[in-house]
């Protein structure tokens, strides 16, 4: 396979977007990541979106979005994976510059979730239907169980679950795309609107509108190119059961974990060489579920890493520096491209205030549903 690079990025302040319809925020995105890239041509191109047939009723994506782009007539497919859609459109889009078959790839991905659907319906449908969603449950529930299932199984604490919120919220505060840049305290999270046994709504990101594209090249046309390009050095994707219950320890997320092994694999590293990550901290304890199965912190550990200070912005592992899903906001099918729009910026060092020092490899990892699916990617500096 040949090398791929990512040579241009752009996306979209998220939140309510009230005055901009799917179509309009895609563009504004593409257009972004075009005129970073200085490309003037795509040959095809990857859209990440979880289900925007029942947010805003419209399906056929990938066509729609190459027409309101201006580039009809090639190849344009939507790609769904729930919550992790952008990563894995973001993996096809990979693997067919790394084939040789394409030179200049788009992905994006992007969600309208603040139209008047049923929001909660609509994300429900990522979950198990005949045994979670006829019974009631919703993801709030399920990851308050695995939060549950946490703490009595490792000692975890509800202080340290609200002192993810809090560490996001201040990175998020450095964001300018971010939908909820005020900071928050750990008392504030505890004592907000409960939401699911001991999740409260500020351990819970929100429902949002974006959009996010990245301009993937081959190494030989990025180093001809006049762009930094950020270099993907390894990809890893797995499932897991879509059932909860069905799993043998719900505080595993075991797609995680195989996603990640396949990524470190691939790309020749290990977690201590990791400087820093973007993860899905849809609620606040998937963040330290994910810190234990990417290897960051020890099993069960992922609480006192959190509290004693090792995932914040100046510490041993940042992790979430553009404010996560929390505070960065969470259009599902957006998040996994604004994930990699975030380890770009780092790696080019044009983070601002948030720029993590010495950063040279970055992870990203997406998740779907309650960690049904996982994909991992790694990057350096070309």
């Amino acid at each position: 396979m040949r090398d791929v690079a990512v040579i241009g990025c752009g996306m979209t302040k998220f939140g309510e977007l009230w005055e901009k319809s799917l179509r309009d925020i895609f563009v504004e995105a593409a257009v972004k990541a075009i005129d970073d890239a200085k490309v003037d041509r795509v040959a095809s191109m990857y859209v990440g979106s979880m289900t925007p047939g029942l947010f805003v009723g419209q399906e056929h994506v990938g066509a729609l979005m190459a027409d309101y782009l201006g580039i009809p007539h090639i190849p344009a497919v939507r790609v769904e994976s729930a919550c992790c859609s952008g990563g894995m459109a973001l993996r096809l889009g990979f693997f067919e510059v790394a084939s040789g078959y394409s030179d200049i790839v788009l992905v994006g991905g992007v969600e309208k979730m603040t139209d008047g659907a049923d929001v909660t319906y609509a994300l429900a449908t990522a979950s198990d239907q005949e045994y979670e969603v006829y019974h009631g449950v919703t993801f709030p529930g399920l990851y308050a169980m695995i939060a549950r299932a946490h703490m009595h199984k490792y000692g975890t604490t509800r202080e340290q679950l609200a002192m993810v919120a809090v560490k996001n919220h201040r990175n998020g505060a450095l964001n300018p795309n971010a939908q909820f840049p005020g900071q928050v305290t750990v008392e504030q999270v505890i004592n907000a609107t409960m939401v699911a046994d001991p999740l409260t709504v500020l351990d819970s990101s929100p429902v949002s509108d974006g959009a996010a594209c990245v301009i993937l090249a081959s190494m030989d046309l990025a180093r001809n190119s006049d762009r930094p390009a950020i270099r993907v050095i390894g990809t890893g994707a797995a499932t897991d059961t879509l059932a909860l219950h069905a799993r043998a320890d719900v505080t595993r997320l075991e797609a995680v974990n195989r996603s990640a092994e396949a990524a470190y694999k691939m790309a020749g590293v290990k977690p201590a060489d990791i400087n820093f990550a973007e993860v899905h901290d849809c609620f606040s304890i998937a963040e330290i579920c994910i810190i234990e199965e990417l290897g960051f912190a020890e099993r069960g550990k992922g609480g006192p890493f959190t509290e004693q200070g090792h995932t914040a912005l100046a510490g041993k592992i940042p992790v979430n520096t553009s404010g996560g899903l929390k505070s960065k906001g969470h259009p599902v099918g957006a998040t996994g491209i604004a994930q990699v729009v975030e380890v770009v910026e780092q790696l080019r060092g044009t983070a601002g205030k948030r720029q993590v020092k010495n950063a040279r490899i970055g992870l990203t990892q997406n998740m779907g549903g309650s960690g049904a699916s996982s994909v991992v990617h790694i990057f350096t500096n070309a």
